[in-house]
């Protein structure tokens, strides 16, 4: 079973907010499957830094805008 990131992004909303742009478009233009966008949009994965900076350069925004990390992380256990 794949451990789900804690990575959260925003791309649902900024697909909508660009004229609804579907999954697949968002793939296309970044050169990855719309599988791929579904999981990265559900955080089950984390998209290589090179995909991360496409994905905020179709939008037009910074990494900050569409990826978010905890400033605080849960305790592993021992």
């Amino acid at each position: 079973m794949v451990k789900p990131t804690l990575i959260t992004n925003q791309i649902r909303s900024l697909r909508f907010t660009a004229g609804e742009m579907t999954q697949a478009d968002l793939a296309d233009r970044i050169g990855v499957t719309r599988q791929t966008v579904i999981a990265i949009e559900q955080g089950r994965y984390s998209p290589s830094l090179e995909i991360a900076f496409r994905i905020a350069h179709v939008f037009g925004v910074g990494l900050d805008d569409v990826f978010q990390y905890p400033s605080s992380l849960p305790e592993e256990p021992a």
